[in-house]
């Protein structure tokens, strides 16, 4: 960091914050209409980070005034039950948005699974239509961790016309997203996009000529300072758990940056936890609401 400037912390509180006051008046408005905005999470079997999200999920749920409901299904569910339980979710006009909470199990294709979701449901942004509807630049629901970022890129006015933006990481839940969007021709696009991922030899040598770097490779502190451009933003997706004796639970949450050492290089940077893991469920409720006002007539005005 140059000229003994203070680094922007990228908080998500403050952008969730300003993006839920706007959705709780489009809810009551939707309400005046007679209709309440409905989501329904499927979750299959017991893994603790799926519980945790879906519970999360549900609470914003109900601060915001949306009907939060959540199946759960049994470990050996088979993959003809779980469609059963879609296709009844695809006809029922109360439900506005369908999250089936992944991973699957095993005995589950989950890629059939979002296929059968109805396009106009498909609040979490994974359906072929959806991400189609992405790479065209046609209206249509996004994935819920990219939208977030291009919100907090708007919120601390990042600009990211022209920047070299490099996305560290090729999910299709983040990644690839996350590059489409960046090229967009639009206020938080148009930016020039590398994509590097866990085959890239020496991604030292990409984040170092990056603008804007977002981590999203699912390896704790794999980025650090060194390997920044000064004066550069970044953007960590990274939600990983590393053994710390010093804490109750016996470990902390980190992100896919060295935040230590990436502190003093940077311009703006997001912490973990409470920087992008915010903006996830944030959007999937505006991503819900927006359901909602199409299936209903009642648009955001």
């Amino acid at each position: 960091m140059q000229d003994n400037q203070q680094p922007i912390i990228m908080a998500g509180k403050p952008v969730a914050a300003a993006l839920n006051d706007a959705l709780k008046e489009r809810v009551a408005r939707l309400n005046a209409a007679g209709v309440t905005p409905g989501l329904t999470a499927v979750l299959v079997g017991e893994d603790d980070a799926s519980q945790i999200y879906v519970r999360n999920k549900a609470r914003a749920c109900e601060r915001l005034g949306l009907s939060g409901q959540v199946i759960r299904l049994p470990d050996t569910t088979a993959e003809t039950e779980l469609l059963d339980v879609v296709a009844e979710l695809n006809a029922d006009r109360t439900v506005h948005g369908i999250l089936v909470q992944l991973p699957l199990s095993k005995q589950i294709d989950e890629h059939k699974v979002i296929a059968a979701i109805d396009p106009d449901k498909d609040v979490d942004g994974f359906h072929p239509v959806s991400v189609g509807n992405l790479v065209l630049e046609m209206p249509g629901f996004v994935s819920c961790t990219p939208a977030g970022i291009l919100e907090m890129l708007k919120f601390y006015e990042i600009e990211t016309s022209g920047k070299h933006t490099v996305v560290v990481g090729r999910s299709n839940i983040v990644g690839k997203p996350m590059a489409n969007l960046l090229m967009r021709k639009d206020r938080t696009g148009n930016a020039t996009v590398t994509v590097c991922n866990s085959r890239t030899p020496d991604i030292g040598k990409f984040t170092r000529e990056a603008d804007i770097v977002i981590a999203a490779i699912g390896k704790a502190h794999f980025i650090t300072g060194e390997m920044l451009k000064p004066g550069a933003v970044v953007i960590d997706v990274g939600i990983n758990r590393i053994p710390d004796s010093s804490t109750e639970k016996g470990y902390r949450v980190v992100g896919d940056v060295d935040y230590d050492s990436a502190l003093p290089v940077v311009s703006a940077i997001t912490p973990v936890p409470g920087g992008v893991g915010r903006m996830t469920i944030a959007m999937l409720m505006h991503n819900t609401v927006l359901s909602a006002e199409k299936s209903s007539g009642v648009n955001d005005v």
